[in-house]
């Protein structure tokens, strides 16, 4: 069986340095050489590019990006669970007033109303009262949806200052996860022995685009393709089947589409995990 080495890729399908599902029957019957490689792989998209119904038959998983700016009614998302069951999976972004300050762009979709004070203190995984409320908000939708897994996205403006590791790990020890499995990742430069050293400190997942940088937590992979600068970066077959040659054997993986070909993207990446053969030199 073929070995891959956890590392990450830079523009043009080549390897950097080491560190689908057309539908769930076709995933749960695919056999050859890599289906131990594949086995436990998701593909999906960062937000719906198709009507709810018609994307649950393509893809296995979503990540859901309006919690991240603004979390819909407890029913709506209720009410999607219930129009998509399992094993159709949701995971989620958190609530941006956990990361960002008021300062983001983002803020502009922010459709609750938030006095100076609390617009203020938002941000930074502080420890106020409005970062625990967005906490509890984005634990609320992940049970809605029976989510497992939730994102934390930070801007590249959270930079590893000491005050920000120390409100890091306050806000990480501090709440009630659950059952839930918490994705982090960073932006901007964080030295890899700083992120593994708190992904493991706080049970942690290190999502990461694999064009940028390496995961420090190969043993679950959640690798989120941004596509570059203004999400404009189409992927090329072979920059697709670079990702693929990234994903070892019997872990997890998901696969994120996050670029504005994403429904494209996903749908040509998830038919070259599902039939690897192009993809073996020899027989295994």
């Amino acid at each position: 069986m073929r070995v891959y080495h956890i590392g990450f890729l830079k523009r043009g399908g080549k390897s950097g340095m080491a560190g689908t599902n057309p539908g769930i029957l076709q995933f749960r019957h695919f056999s050859g050489c890599l289906s131990g490689a594949m086995a436990f792989l998701k593909t999906g998209c960062c937000g719906f590019p198709l009507p709810k119904l018609r994307y649950s038959v393509a893809f296995p998983v979503v990540e859901v990006q309006t919690t991240f700016y603004q979390p819909p009614r407890i029913t709506t998302l209720q009410g999607w669970r219930a129009m998509l069951p399992p094993p159709f999976e949701f995971t989620l972004k958190a609530w941006q007033l956990i990361t960002h300050t008021a300062r983001s762009p983002t803020f502009r979709r922010i459709k609750a109303k938030l006095t100076a004070r609390e617009l203020a203190q938002c941000g930074g995984f502080r420890s106020t009262a409005i970062v625990q409320r967005a906490w509890e908000v984005s634990r609320d939708c992940a049970e809605a949806l029976g989510a497992r897994l939730l994102l934390f996205q930070c801007p590249a403006s959270f930079t590893p200052s000491a005050q920000n590791v120390r409100q890091l790990r306050r806000f990480f020890t501090g709440i009630d996860r659950h059952d839930l499995t918490l994705l982090w990742e960073p932006r901007g430069i964080w030295p890899a022995e700083l992120v593994r050293s708190l992904c493991r400190e706080l049970n942690l997942v290190h999502a990461v685009d694999p064009f940028v940088c390496p995961t420090v937590t190969p043993e679950f992979l959640y690798f989120r393709l941004h596509g570059g600068k203004d999400f404009r970066q189409v992927f090329t077959v072979e920059e697709l089947l670079s990702v693929v040659r990234l994903i070892p054997g019997d872990q997890r993986a998901y696969v994120m589409f996050n670029n504005r070909t994403m429904l494209p993207d996903a749908t040509t990446f998830q038919k070259l995990a599902t039939f690897p053969d192009s993809l073996l030199t020899s027989p295994c």
